[in-house]
Parts: structure tokens; sequence; C-alpha cells
């Protein structure tokens, strides 16, 4: 076997023309293998050769039955002699694991290079040691006369088709070009150093000298026509409305860092008291807004934008007969709470405000003389795009509520008023003018006189766009429709003003209503008579249903508290009855929920509008619609049981 396979591997290294010396020996390890071979042996390969012992002198002698038992040898890819038990720590899993032993052991390694002889290497080689035959090289089939001699054979189309070229013209190219006018060009070049800068400086204070002058001596009506048109060139020179919007951003951002707590507050806290009164809940006092120029003002209405929840309208005027005279219609937003967004003011105190629900940008507003008015917060100017006249039937007594409904059948805007006058009548927006509409005349009940009531507040049912309900100086509730003049119910509310009636945003027929005679009182508009009275023991200004729960309501005292009530929790008392006034005189007149963060703003007689944040007690949200609905089943069933006692 041994002598065979180095002939061969001989051989291989003849053909690339090498010469290589090398020796091997192998020792024996069995004595039972080596029984058929000759004891030395010796053989020589083209000038190598290669020696092997074959029988070491103290090797083992076996006899011929020895020799021919054949042992079997089972080889496996495992060495017996590598140890299993290596381990190594690893870091990441902080522990020993053991590690793969490698088991391959080289049999026979040779370190050497060959060289393909026809190749450049191999004829280089080959040219050094003179072994180059002339003859090969016109053997080669890369030769130069090979190439001259043969011809390259020619392919045959084994499909047996033609061939067939065609060429196409090319459109010749098309170069259009335009020449355009340079817009034109001015050189301007200055240089500022000290002198030019002082000079100015020297200039201005002789020009302000010389205007001390003038206004010593006597002006003449020369002197004065040349004071306008210098005053003139002056205000041209500097225009302020560019500089409008980059102001009012820089405004907010200083009150943003003013205010930056009270931000913070707003975001991120939440009382964790709440978690230990259980039920009671607490307000957080955020940011206070307030006027100069209307501190002798109160807050006769507020209304919050549905499209941008940070911005709301505040109504000023007065409620006493004797200290009427201008108002104004502020706009504020807890971005900038320092100085309102925009400011309107009126000839005559404003009493009510609505901003309509699509069109954020027109406001409805209704006035102690009378009249009401559209804004436009998007045009500029302070006057009204709208106001009613004498001529166009405006109210003879102070308008106590404005509410925006849907658009007509000609897609008019158009929104409602009540009057002490007893008339509820709907204007609508046509081109320039308010166009006037009486839908029902109040009538005064026991009065054998055609007397009519005085409405001081309105609201419509959130569902039904023509049910509405009236509350009057007499303390009665009508409920109407707008297409009718008949009155469908009559509410014995209160013994005095009804100062405010809203319908529940959820539950389609509960409402709620407060007067001047401590009370609040819950309605369910197929009886009679409330469902649930609450004394708060002082005059209620306002009050108003949460838009997140159907059993959170809020309502202001003059004594300068908030109650906040949740029936869902409590039936009988307020969650949090909170002091939210510095001065014991200071009278709360409103109030009203923001439609989206967990805020409430009250406004009180002196002219401010304090916000604040509601604990979490105080704006739990109600369960499932299944369980929900359930509850108002239960609740209709508790009504049936009261009408048939009734």
């Amino acid at each position: 076997f041994l002598p065979s396979f180095w002939q061969g591997v001989v051989e291989t290294m003849q053909t690339f023309k090498i010469n290589v010396q090398f020796s091997l020996t192998m020792p024996v390890y069995d004595a039972r293998l080596s029984g058929s071979l000759d004891e030395e042996k010796t053989v020589e390969i083209s000038g190598g050769h290669i020696k092997g012992l074959i029988k070491p002198p103290d090797q083992l002698k076996l006899t011929e039955a020895e020799l021919k038992e054949k042992i079997t040898r089972v080889l496996t890819t495992q060495n017996p002699h590598a140890p299993d038990n290596i381990v190594r720590w690893i870091f990441k899993d902080r522990c020993f694991k053991p590690c793969v032993v490698d088991h391959m052991i080289p049999i026979f390694e040779l370190e050497g290079n060959l060289v393909y002889k026809n190749s450049d290497e191999g004829r280089r080689l080959m040219l050094k040691q003179g072994e180059v035959e002339e003859a090969g090289e016109e053997d080669r089939p890369d030769s130069a006369a090979s190439k001259t001699d043969k011809k390259e054979p020619k392919i045959t189309n084994i499909f047996n088709s033609c061939d067939r070229a065609t060429q196409t013209l090319d459109n010749p190219p098309r170069e259009i070009n335009c020449q355009t006018e340079p817009p034109p060009r001015s050189r301007f070049s200055a240089s500022a150093n000290q002198w030019e800068i002082y000079d100015a400086y020297v200039q201005e204070l002789q020009k302000q000298e010389k205007n001390k002058e003038k206004q010593k001596a006597v002006p003449s009506e020369k002197d004065e026509k040349s004071h306008k048109k210098m005053m003139l060139m002056e205000t041209q020179d500097v225009d302020l409305s560019k500089m409008s919007k980059a102001a009012k951003t820089l405004e907010r951002m200083v009150n943003q860092n003013i205010f930056d707590e009270i931000a913070q507050d707003f975001a991120y806290y939440e009382d964790p008291a709440d978690e230990l009164k259980f039920a009671n809940g607490t307000l957080l006092p955020l940011w206070t807004f307030k006027y100069d120029q209307a501190k002798k003002l109160s807050v006769t209405a507020l209304c919050w934008n549905n499209k941008y929840p940070d911005l709301f309208g505040v109504g000023m005027g007065s409620y006493s007969l004797c200290k009427q005279g201008s108002g104004m219609l502020l706009f504020y937003t807890y971005k900038n709470c320092s100085f309102p967004e925009y400011i309107y003011p009126t000839s005559s105190g404003v009493l009510c405000l609505d901003i309509h629900e699509q069109c954020t940008y027109l406001v409805a507003v209704g006035f102690y003389d009378g009249s009401v008015a559209v804004y436009n917060l998007k045009m500029e100017g302070k006057e009204p795009i709208y106001k009613s006249t004498a001529k166009t039937g405006k109210h003879t007594a102070p308008v106590w509520q404005v509410c925006w409904q849907n658009d007509d059948m000609d897609s008019n805007h158009n929104f409602y008023s009540v009057s002490s006058d007893g008339r509820v009548v709907s204007w609508t927006l046509v081109k320039n003018e308010l166009v006037c509409t009486d839908i029902i005349r109040l009538p005064l009940i026991g009065c054998v006189s055609n007397f009519t009531a005085c409405g001081t507040s309105m609201d419509f049912h959130k569902q039904i766009d023509y049910l509405f309900l009236v509350g009057t100086q007499e303390g009665k509730i009508y409920k109407c429709k707008t297409y009718s003049s008949k009155i469908l119910e009559t509410y014995d509310a209160h013994p005095m003003r009804v100062d405010t009636v809203k319908w529940n945003h959820f539950h389609p027929k509960v409402f709620i209503s407060c007067s001047s005679d401590w009370t609040i009182k819950i309605w369910d508009y197929t009886i009679n008579t409330p469902v649930l009275i609450f004394d708060l023991k002082e005059p209620v200004g306002d009050v108003a249903w949460s838009p997140y729960s159907s059993t959170v309501f809020a309502a202001v005292t003059t004594d300068g508290n908030v109650h906040v009530f949740d029936l869902n929790i409590n039936k009988y008392e307020a969650l949090c009855q909170q002091l939210v006034v510095d001065k014991k005189k200071t009278k709360l007149t409103h109030i009203a929920f923001n439609p989206i963060h967990p805020i409430i703003i009250v406004g009180d007689d002196r002219g401010n509008v304090n916000s604040f944040k509601l604990s979490p007690n105080l704006r739990k949200k109600p369960k499932a619609s299944g369980s929900y609905s359930n509850k108002i089943n239960k609740y209709e069933q508790k009504v049936d049981a009261l009408k048939f006692y009734t």
C-alpha cells in the first residue's frame, strides 16, 4: 500500500517539473499489523528516497495463528485522550459553563507550492531551468503561428434561421432657448463707526430740544400742519401690524415661562389625598384672568370654544339697574392669562353670549338695552357684523340668553334669544341684516289681563332640536317648541327668579334649574314635581352639567363657594364645597366646564375669572354603556312609580 501511494504522489509532482525531497518515518504501533511486511525496505523515487523502519528490534514475535487472527478496530470521531471537563467563566451569565473540546487529530500535513506549468509563472520557472522545448511553443493554441494558420470554424445555426438587421433614423434634436430679463439690482453701502453713531444721537437730541421749544411757543396754523405731516411720516415708517404676530408669540412665551409651575400642575398634578378621602375631592387653583379696564364690571356670561379648548369668551356688564353703562366682550386663553386675546368694547352691558359650534368664529351676544349682535373674530375692527335695531325688531328689555341652533333650509345661520319683554325670538343671518321671527310670547299665569312673563333663561334640548325650556322671573319653567306658539308644559319650579335652566348632556329627560331661593332642583320633564332638591343655604348664581358624566354638576353661590355634586356617589351632599375667592364681599356669578380638559372657570362680580382643576374623585367617568343603560331603566321605573303615587 505505501509504495504505490508515494509512487503516485511523486508522479504527480513530476508533471509539474518540481523536485521534492522528503523523508517519512512511520512507527508501527501494533505488532500484529506488521507481520506481513518486510523487515527493512528502502524506496528510491526520481532522486529522492523514503526510508521506513518496518520492524523494530523489540517487536513482539507472534505465531502464524496469531498473525492470521482478525482483530476488529472501531474508529470514532471522538479523541479518547481529550479532556471532557473543561469549563470557562462566562461574564454575561456570571457562571461557569462547559466549553467545546476539539477532537480532530491531523494525520498528514504538507506545505508546498504547486504551479500550473502552462501559466506565466510556470513558464518563467521552466526557462530558468532550461527545460523549455522550442517545438512546444508552436503547439500552443495561444501562439501567434497557430493564430495565423488556423481559421476559426464557422458556427452553424442550429435553428436554420436567417439574420436580418434594420436601422432606424434618429430624430434630429432640437434646441429651445429662452432668455429672461435679470431683476433690477441696486447697490447700497454704508459704514457704521463710533463717530456716525455719535452724530446720530446728537441730531436726535437736537430734534427733541426743538420740539420742546415749539411746545412752549404758541403754535400757528402752519406749524400745526407741518407737525401733523411729520407725525404722519413717522407713523408710516414703522408698521406695527407686521410685528403683532411676533409680539403675540413672544408674549405667550414669556407668560408660559412665568407661570410654568401652573402649567405643570395643569398637565401632571393629581391630588394624592383623593386616595384617602374616598368620595370627597378638591379644586386645584390654576390661572386667574383679569383685565384692568374691566375691574368695575361683573362677569355676566362664560362660554368655551368647542374647536379651541383653551379659548373662552367672557361677557362683562352689570346686573344692577343703577350701575348700567358700557360693557365689554373679552376672549381669554390659558396660553396667555395676563391679557385678553380679543377685546370688543360695547355701548351697553353684555348679559349673555354663545359661540357657534361649527363656525367657532361667530359669537352671538345679548345686551342690557335689548339688542342682540353677532361678532366675527376673523374680521378686524371692534364693531359687530350684525346688530339688531328698533326697525329690525329688537327686544324692549334686557336679553338674558342667546342660543345658536342648526342652520335653516336655506343654509342660513340662526340663533334664539329670550328677554324680559316675554318674547322668544329667532334671528336669521341673511346677507347684511338680521331677520327676526317671534316664536312665542310667554304668558303670565294667574293674571286676567294679557300681561307677559319675563324670560330669564333658556336652553335647547341636546337631541331634539325643536324642544327648549324657558325660565321666567316669576319662577316658572315652560317647555316649548320652535314651530308652535303653544306651551307644552308648565313647571312651578321656584318661588323666585329662575337664574339658569340646563338640559342634561346624556339623559334626554332630565334637566336642572337653580334660583336665588338657595335651591337647585333636578327635573324629569314627564312629571311636574322635582326629582331631587338641594338646599345650598345661599343664593345660587349658576349651575352647569359636566360634559363627561351624566351625574356630575357644579354650582356657585354668592358667598364665594363652589359646590360639586356626583349623584352616582352621593345623592344628598356635595363631594366638594370650596371657597375660591379671597375677599368676603366677592360674589360668584357664573361657572362653566371645559369640554375636554378637567377644568372649570368661575366668574365673579369684580371682573375676574378663576380656573380650577378637578381632582380625580370629582371627574370619575361612568362605567360601561351596558351598566349605564340598566341604571337609566331603573331610573325610569322609579319615575313611573312616582307618577302612580302622585
